[in-house]
């Protein structure tokens, strides 16, 4: 740092204590991690001296030998090494005529966040943040306190009284306002971490879905049976969460973007209305666990779970619509790394030991996914139009492991490639619920939420291991939980062969033994990997 620096203090900040860059530079101050020290002692061995401030020179050197250097927006903010007592006392007025710890709290909000969240949660809770930032509590603390609350609400909501019912909506939305808290905090402290982005996620989903199961408890209390329901609603949330995931891997580095409907929706976006329109129809988690907790304090689970449906469902058409559009109507090259993160995505494993060799020519666009429509569509409209343990329903499994086989035998580079994984989602978890509906059998629903919470939680922590640039989890996980299709083909043939009244048991044991790998294996890698420091600021989901 130049002895003379004259600037705000939040900008040194942002330079010198931000954990997810190797290195980081503004006027007159730079710092790097260990990953660029080497990087620095060359800088150091070679740069000379001149007119420019010797931080800058050092920054310009290490970014020269190809390690990128982070270099913060900041606004209103001041860094600047003065030459002349003029520019001293012109960059003093500017650093005295803004308040930076005001910039630094409106800068703890995440910059693209939903209606309910920008004007009901985040006008007070950056106040939280900084009153928890002040007393030394870390964001990972907040995440788990949240998590907490929100299972208590849970339990609450599994009462089945209307006490029960009221005091839930009150504790999640006091969870909900610990969940932009927890991520308030870390942009105000700067408390970056691998652990705290994986914490901040999975427990986002880990809390809606037990949620939804203490509904269902509550709502068998009073002999309503919504199993079918809450599994229908956290398979459509999940369906729609990969669409969003797919689509942003699969188009996050392309290039050459010029889909009209992207430039018809960035007009939209001038417009500032149509912005919070846009993004309250969609249902962000928000709105969503507002409109949650207000029914459930007001209302019955059933009705609960039909306004999610109704909803999510009408968020999902059209967001997926919109992107089918962008995908159909852009000229844009997929990168290699784009396609593996769909492959991995599509989480196949028998076909690692059965399937042909993977081919590496350019195929037909739509090729991938139109295998992909006709298996998932196959598997799931027999699963659920045939009868429960017809042996059919094996032939019509293997047919499906034979056409999941074949779209992803091939690199994912069409334009609709992105629509694969979710296809495979939408059959393995459809056909589950189907066949323990259809089984008819007590505890059948409730081990069929459990194996999907299983797989689901697997599916996504995939997706922040592929955003935290630490690639997917490791081959032989994918194979031991035996890929959709093995799983799908699996829970196929226990129906058939077994009774109906130990169909549940197969399931359960499916979901502890699923829940059991993956979890070990994702607490070890999220503890002991060295993947870089990461915080989630994509769209609300």
């Amino acid at each position: 740092m130049d002895s003379a620096f004259v600037g705000h203090l939040h900008a040194l900040r942002l330079a010198l204590t931000d954990p997810r860059f190797d290195a980081c530079a503004v006027t007159g101050a730079l710092a790097v991690q260990p990953g660029a020290r080497a990087a620095l002692d060359r800088a150091a061995a070679t740069a000379g001296r001149g007119r420019v401030p010797y931080p800058d020179l050092l920054a310009a050197e290490v970014e020269a030998a190809g390690t990128a250097v982070q270099r913060p927006e900041l606004g209103t903010l001041v860094a600047a090494v003065p030459a002349t007592d003029e520019e001293h006392r012109t960059a003093a007025a500017a650093v005295a005529a803004v308040d930076d710890e005001a910039v630094r709290l409106r800068t703890a909000v995440k910059s693209r966040d939903g209606f309910f969240t920008t004007f009901f949660i985040s006008p007070y809770s950056r106040y939280i943040a900084r009153w928890c930032a002040r007393r030394g509590l870390t964001p990972n603390q907040v995440t788990t306190a949240s998590l907490i609350t929100a299972l208590i609400a849970a339990g609450c909501a599994a009462t089945g009284e209307r006490w029960g019912y009221v005091a839930a909506g009150v504790l999640l939305l006091v969870s909900f306002v610990l969940d932009c808290t927890d991520g308030q905090l870390a942009r105000y402290s700067l408390q970056y971490s691998t652990m705290g982005a994986w914490l901040d996620a999975t427990f986002d989903r880990a809390k809606e879905y037990a949620f939804y199961a203490g509904l269902a408890l509550g709502a068998a209390r009073s002999g309503d049976d919504v199993w079918a329901l809450a599994l229908g609603s956290m398979i459509l949330m999940t369906c729609r969460h990969v669409v969003d995931f797919s689509f942003n891997e699969a188009n996050h580095d392309a290039t050459a973007n010029t889909s009209p409907t992207a430039a018809l929706s960035d007009r939209l976006d001038s417009v500032g209305w149509t912005v919070w329109v846009r993004r309250m129809i969609i249902l962000p988690i928000g709105e969503r666990w507002a409109m949650i907790a207000v029914l459930t304090a007001t209302t019955t689970p059933r009705i609960v779970f039909y306004a999610l449906l109704v909803g999510c469902a009408f968020g999902a058409l059209y967001t997926t619509a919109g992107r089918v559009l962008r995908s159909l109507t852009r000229k844009a090259t997929r990168t290699d790394r784009a396609a593996q993160a769909l492959a991995d995505l599509a989480d196949s494993a028998v076909l690692a030991w059965t399937g042909p060799a993977r081919r590496t020519k350019r195929r037909p666009n739509f090729e991938a996914v139109g295998l992909a429509l006709a298996g998932s569509v196959l598997m799931a409209g027999a699963a659920v139009t045939r009868d429960f343990a017809t042996p059919w329903l094996i032939g019509t499994a293997v047919a499906y492991v034979c056409f999941a086989g074949a779209a992803v035998s091939g690199p994912l580079r069409g334009p609709l490639d992105w629509l694969v994984p979710p296809l495979f989602r939408f059959a393995e978890y459809v056909t589950v619920l189907a066949l323990a509906a259809k089984a008819d059998v007590p505890g059948a629903l409730p081990a069929a939420f459990g194996l999907v919470a299983a797989v689901a939680y697997h599916h996504y922590d995939t997706v922040y291991r592929i955003r935290g640039g630490s690639g997917a989890p490791p081959h032989w996980l994918v194979r031991v939980i035996g890929g959709h299709e093995g799983r799908v083909l699996l829970t196929v043939v226990l129906a058939v062969v077994l009774p109906r009244d130990a169909f549940p048991v197969a399931l359960t044991a499916m979901a502890v033994f699923v829940a059991l790998v993956v979890l070990v294996e994702s607490i070890r890698f999220w503890v002991s990997s060295g993947a870089p420091a990461v915080h989630d600021e994509g769209e609300p989901a």
